[in-house]
Order: structure tokens, then sequence, then C-alpha cells
């Protein structure tokens, strides 16, 4: 796990704490519509990074149906050229992506290293830059 998500995971579970410690219901969850406190709003800086990677968990079947697809027709030439099927050069493509995101997102939050903001700008940068790759995947998508 990257040092990025166990300071947001860290930053959450602090707020969680203090969220049910102050709340007169357990199932109270703050408004993140406006959030008020920086502890709200690292919440649902969090929940908005977990909506976007549901997202993108939601597209990815889709994005690897269509790359089998392509492989119907290059799988073949790809592999007697020695290069990955549009399968392989995808899953490679993500899992660097995934550690660039948390690598960019670990240094974007290092602008307020120690703060109370840094797990909230570390999922803000993780929910944008997850969102982008939503709407590059699914571009890709539409143009076959």
């Amino acid at each position: 796990m990257s040092r990025l998500k166990k300071i947001v995971r860290k930053g959450l579970g602090f707020g969680l704490a203090g969220l049910l410690a102050t709340s007169t219901l357990a199932d109270d969850k703050p408004d993140c519509i406006d959030p008020q406190t920086q502890m709200e709003m690292t919440y649902c800086a969090s929940v908005d990074y977990e909506d976007a990677d549901a997202d993108l968990n939601a597209l990815w079947p889709d994005v690897i149906a269509a790359a089998k697809l392509n492989d119907e027709y290059v799988a073949d030439m790809a592999r007697e050229r020695g290069v990955p099927t549009t399968v392989e050069a995808l899953r490679d493509a993500q899992r660097a992506w995934i550690r660039f995101r948390d690598a960019q997102c670990e240094f974007e939050a290092y602008e307020v290293f120690g703060g109370t903001m840094q797990p909230m700008v570390g999922s803000l940068c993780l929910a944008r830059l997850t969102r982008e790759r939503i709407t590059l995947l699914s571009q890709a998508l539409e143009s076959r």
C-alpha cells in the first residue's frame, strides 16, 4: 500500500473516530454537499475518491472486453512480433497508471505535509486523476 493511501486511511480513521465520538447517532455522516470542518472535508474527499474508484472498477469489464475483442484480430500478429497483446498492454498500462496516480497524489499532498489537510489533498487528487482515467478509457471505448 502506498504511503499516500496509508496517510489518507489514517486521516479518514481519525476523522471517522472524531465524528462518531461527537455524533449523537453513530449513523450520522457529514453533509458532503457543504462540509464545514476539516474533518468533514477530509471524510467527503475520501468518499469522493471511493466513488470515482467504484466508477472506474465498473467501467473496467467493458474496457477489458473491448481489448479482448481487439485481440481476436491482432493477438496472433502481436505474438509473432514478440509484443504484448491488447489485453496485456492494457493491464500493463493500468498498473503503471496506478503507480503514477499514487505517486503523483502523494507528491501533491506534500504541499500540506503534516497538516490536517494532507489526507484531504491526497484524496482529492486520487479522485481527480481517477476521473481523468475514466474519461480517457471511456473515450477509447467510444472510438471503437
